[in-house]
């Protein structure tokens, strides 16, 4: 484990729910009760590191549109979790992040279950404006919505 995982509490929590059973679907579950919104997906975290996040989630009935194909706002809930997980797993500890704004394409039907992906390098973290590559892949491989989180990010303010 390098230095930066173990100076991460995201990572270093992660780490500890992966030694019980079942310990991905527990991290997840805590992961995504930080934003309640995210739990509607019922994501499963499967890969988590600095500068990458991989999450899963299923093609069921509570998540489709009217056509049968996952929702848009479903794959976006997707896109925002994996995004909040690797700048959380991420991020130097002076700097703070919060969203922005988000440029998404809907580039094929989401007909299977879905894998999002959020990743970036490491050296991209600087104040200001932070674009986060994100898209969302069908079990075939093709991408289904793809596009940037923008971040704003900035100092941590001192600590009294």
């Amino acid at each position: 484990m390098s230095s930066s995982q173990e100076a991460n509490y995201l990572l270093r929590m992660r780490n500890k729910c992966l030694a019980l059973p079942f310990g991905k679907y527990i991290f997840s579950k805590l992961f995504a009760s930080k934003a309640p919104y995210f739990k509607t997906i019922k994501p499963v975290i499967e890969q988590m590191r600095p500068g990458y996040c991989e999450l899963t989630f299923k093609k069921r009935k509570p998540v489709l549109n009217h056509i049968g194909t996952v929702h848009a706002i479903a794959l976006c809930n997707g896109l925002e979790m994996a995004m909040g997980a690797m700048a959380e797993s991420s991020i130097p500890k002076h700097l703070r992040w919060i969203p922005k704004g988000m440029n998404i394409n809907y580039t094929a039907k989401a007909n299977s279950d879905i894998t999002v992906v959020a990743e970036l390098p490491n050296d991209a973290w600087q104040e200001g404006d932070v674009a986060v590559p994100v898209y969302a892949k069908r079990e075939d491989g093709t991408k289904v919505i793809e596009g940037e989180i923008i971040l704003y990010v900035s100092a941590k303010p001192a600590r009294k």
